[in-house]
């Protein structure tokens, strides 16, 4: 059998050429079709399905925002509860310094080296209290003073077990004067300063107690002198008095 190409070649090449064309006009449309397609949707999605989410949300927002408008007192219900989560690590902090009551009823000599306290102030910053007072018993209860709360011991429990700690550090005094008191009688002023324990202000020390190590004998005659000269009397060798 015998074929006879009657197309030329170049006819064929244009032919083929034309299908390409076709095709990629075709794959072309396609994907214009689709681009639109996806354009629309994206459309259709940011100004229609999220207007309507967002007003929806705003129509939430402002429905909760009436119900708690119409709370009593709702500014400070949140603000009690605010304080409320924070008072544990509030309190930790805290410290007690209305102890100082009680240190100064113990420390305070009786009479006559009893002392006056007419300024007193806590520094917590360095751990200091400082006294500014006047004595009628001039230096010798100012003296009677200071030793006192040298001995003083502050007595508390830990939560496990019962500690003892000395009250006070650095004690000194200064800025003495004579003066005359309210009734006109004739007074020593002074200035006492000294370093406390952490444990006396401390929130984590609990029953505390403060106690001055020479309880019943606050007087002159034996705060006034060193204990170091007084001992028990030696023993006659030969047992006799």
């Amino acid at each position: 059998m015998i074929e006879i190409n009657l197309v030329p070649d170049v006819k064929q090449e244009l032919i083929k050429a034309e299908r390409i064309r076709s095709a990629v006009i075709s794959a072309a449309i396609l994907i214009g079709i689709a681009s639109v397609a996806i354009v629309t949707l994206l459309a259709i999605y940011t100004f229609g399905v999220q207007t309507v989410r967002s007003s929806l949300a705003d129509d939430a927002i402002k429905k909760g925002g009436a119900q708690l408008a119409g709370v009593t007192d709702l500014s400070k219900t949140l603000t009690i509860q605010n304080q409320l989560t924070k008072i544990s690590s509030i309190h930790d902090s805290i410290k007690v310094d209305s102890r100082i009551f009680d240190v100064l009823q113990t420390i305070i000599p009786p009479a006559p080296n009893d002392v006056q306290v007419s300024t007193l102030t806590v520094d917590s910053s360095v751990n200091q209290v400082t006294i500014e007072g006047q004595a009628a018993n001039s230096y010798a209860a100012v003296e009677v003073f200071k030793k006192t709360i040298e001995g003083a011991q502050i007595k508390y429990s830990d939560g496990t077990t019962n500690q003892s700690v000395a009250l006070a550090s650095n004690v000194s005094t200064g800025n003495t004067s004579y003066g005359e008191d309210s009734t006109g009688a004739k007074v020593l002023r002074f200035t006492l300063t000294f370093d406390y324990a952490t444990e006396l202000f401390s929130p984590l020390s609990k029953n505390v107690t403060v106690v001055i190590a020479n309880q019943g004998n606050a007087t002159d005659s034996y705060l006034g002198v060193p204990k170091s000269i007084f001992v028990d009397r030696a023993k006659d060798i030969g047992g006799t008095n």
